[in-house]
């Protein structure tokens, strides 16, 4: 039996297809895509929290939370404020004093302290948590406010980051890397 030679743009098609369908459903909400949390040395003006969405989606009345995997103890809170610009990504940066920041690209300020592990960072509009990363290893009793499994806690001056910005599978496991 004579089988045709498959062409190797044929085959790089259906493997690209393949990895395709291995990544989850896009998603239409604004999501959390990185956070950097613990700056090697001091985090006054190098925290961030960045948020994918799709350009022009308004984040008035959103709300961006640090949750303490501790006790649950909510700090930061800020409020934003704006739309999400052309290029798909709102960045809110620590304010190291006077209204400035040490992060490129900052669209909002807030005075933050998110600490290193277990912790939890969540968006939400009013009670509804639109996303929520939560990072580190929790003992018995301690507060996960993330979705699924935490994700690792990196190192200092390593962020946070989704594998797929506009993917949300619920589980921060295997949503993050760091």
């Amino acid at each position: 039996m004579h089988r045709p030679k498959r062409s190797g743009t044929r085959s790089a098609l259906a493997a690209a297809l393949g990895l395709a369908s291995l990544a989850p459903p896009a998603t239409a909400l604004p999501l959390l895509s990185e956070v950097f949390y613990d700056a090697t040395g001091s985090d006054n003006g190098l925290s961030f929290v960045e948020i994918f969405g799709a350009p022009g989606t308004s984040l008035d009345g959103l709300v961006v939370e640090g949750v303490n995997g501790g006790d649950g103890a909510v700090s930061p809170r800020l409020t934003l404020s704006g739309v999400i610009p052309g290029d798909g990504l709102f960045v809110v940066a620590d304010d190291a004093g006077r209204g400035t920041t040490n992060v490129a690209s900052a669209d909002q300020g807030q005075t933050s302290d998110y600490q290193s592990g277990p912790d939890a960072i969540v968006l939400r509009r009013g009670d509804t948590v639109l996303d929520a990363v939560a990072y580190g290893e929790f003992a018995p009793g301690e507060v996960l406010a993330g979705e699924g499994l935490p994700a690792p806690d990196g190192p200092a001056g390593t962020s946070l980051a989704r594998r797929f910005a506009d993917r949300d599978t619920g589980d921060n496991a295997a949503d993050f890397v760091v």
